[in-house]
């Protein structure tokens, strides 16, 4: 009895650190003051080899794509959409029957936007993006940030 606890919780215990696999893929933000009360925030995802993540355009059926969601601030109003700065790849993928657009290495995503009066404030949300390489994916991960704007 006690030998069926043991590797049942042994099996659990890996079972959770198989899951809980950290995503390979670091962010950066920044933000320069670019013209009166705009500012170009930039946020940076440096993807180790093999490893790979997605456009934020990929069509319908295929992985999912990098988004922002950007914090409610009423000090502060974003100003168009959000660019992608890389070196764009893109495939036929066998696994979606698809071609999808993704970047290795380094992608970086600008996004304008406008301060209302002189304040200092920031620029916060979320990122959702999903990592993939040719053998495996990652479940879709998240990652938060926060940008000062001075």
């Amino acid at each position: 009895m006690m030998k069926k606890l043991t590797a049942t919780l042994v099996l659990a215990f890996m079972a959770v650190l198989c899951f809980a696999q950290q995503t390979p893929v670091k962010w950066s933000s920044t933000a320069e003051k670019v013209d009166g009360g705009q500012y170009k925030v930039t946020i940076t995802a440096t993807v180790p080899e093999p490893w790979h993540i997605y456009s934020q355009f990929v069509g319908d059926g295929g992985p999912v794509p990098t988004s922002f969601t950007f914090t409610k601030n009423p000090l502060v109003t974003l100003v168009g959409k959000t660019k992608e700065v890389g070196k764009m790849k893109t495939v036929h993928d066998k696994n979606f029957d698809m071609d999808v657009k993704y970047y290795s290495d380094k992608v970086s995503f600008t996004q304008l936007v406008k301060v209302k009066g002189n304040v200092k404030t920031n620029l916060a949300g979320e990122v959702n993006f999903m990592v993939c390489n040719d053998h495996e994916c990652l479940p879709p991960s998240s990652s938060k940030f926060s940008v000062a704007l001075k």
